[in-house]
């Protein structure tokens, strides 16, 4: 017979109205259920912290269907299994799945992907070698289609996937420039990451420094952020540039319509001009191919040719605030909650 477990679980209690509020989610504990046979039980450790979750609490057409009010928040996570009635899974495997913001989970074990901890600490297969490092591959080498000599512009370049694509774009010998908030940051993305110089957008003007450090303008542009930061960007194309959308993190709690509130674009004419593309992406087009993603990044990490950074928030009920952290730009490498305090 199966342990009794309570399980405690943040579930969307309303849909925020701009930057997200406590009140917004809603602490609920329940039993855990016993494993069906092909399931197996979880202990969730570690919960992905990312820009894309805002998205899912609004009710706007997008890739995926919205969270539901009163479902579990959707994220991201890596736990440890505490039984099984799968062959392919046995109690203490460590494993990472889309099991959500909550201590436990019964899961399908197809729903599952087992993780070595020997090669690299559980949190990593949440950022390097999870979602993050998928994203950044994909969008770098397929989407961007990078190519030796770029001059590569990265927005949100000490997060946890613009500091992936800066270090991948540098082994395939192209320039590459970050933008990022603060000191601290810049230095980190060009003394640990390799990047050949740094932009910090809370002290400098934007259009001087990108032109600055961009004297002959982008080639690939591999934007987090949107915003005035894309329209810089736009306005310095190269011919034949690319434009990777695989954010907007600046405009995600903008209320009222693009325009109104929020950041319009100016620069749109100069993809025109430049017969440059600008295509937007989700990685999960990618998903068939997710292990040659993986197996690269795994290679090149056991290499010591990327590094990476987690940034962990410990404490299941710090939920909301470390979340905004996201937002505030206070968070410095890929953002994870430690579900134990």
């Amino acid at each position: 017979m199966s342990e009794a477990i309570d399980n405690r679980q943040i579930r969307l209690a309303r849909r925020p109205n701009g930057l997200p509020e406590r009140d917004d989610w809603r602490l609920t504990t329940e039993s855990l259920r016993a494993a069906d046979d092909g399931e197996v039980r979880v202990q969730i450790d570690y919960i992905s912290l990312d820009p894309a979750m805002r998205g899912w609490m609004s009710a706007g057409k997008s890739y995926i269907e919205p969270v539901a009010i009163d479902d579990v928040m959707r994220a991201g996570t890596a736990g440890t299994v505490i039984d099984s009635r799968h062959p392919d899974f046995a109690a203490g495997d460590h494993v990472t799945g889309n099991l959500g913001v909550q201590t436990h989970a019964v899961a399908a074990g197809d729903e599952l992907r087992k993780v070595d901890t020997t090669l690299a600490d559980l949190p990593v297969y949440l950022g390097a070698l999870g979602m993050p490092g998928m994203t950044a591959y994909f969008g770098t080498l397929e989407v961007g289609q990078l190519a030796a000599g770029d001059t590569v512009l990265v927005s949100a370049a000490s997060g946890a996937v613009g500091a992936l694509v800066g270090q991948i774009a540098k082994r395939y010998d192209c320039r590459v420039v970050g933008i990022a908030g603060g000191a601290a940051k810049c230095r980190y993305i060009v003394d640990e990451l390799g990047f050949d110089a740094a932009i910090d957008y809370k002290s400098e003007d934007i259009a001087e420094a990108v032109g600055d450090r961009c004297p002959n303008g982008i080639d690939m542009f591999f934007d987090n952020v949107g915003g005035e930061i894309l329209d810089v960007a736009l306005a310095n194309l190269r011919l034949h540039a690319r434009v990777v959308v695989c954010g907007a993190i600046s405009q995600y709690n903008v209320t009222g319509h693009i325009g109104d509130t929020g950041y319009a674009p100016q620069n749109y004419l100069s993809l025109l001009i430049n017969r440059a593309r600008m295509e937007g992406f989700i990685v999960f087009d990618f998903a068939d191919r997710y292990p040659e993603a993986a197996q690269h990044m795994a290679g090149w990490l056991t290499n010591g040719e990327i590094a990476h950074r987690e940034d962990i928030v410990s404490g299941f009920d710090n939920f909301p605030d470390a979340f905004l952290k996201l937002f505030s730009g206070e968070n410095f490498g890929k953002l994870v909650l430690a579900v134990d305090s």
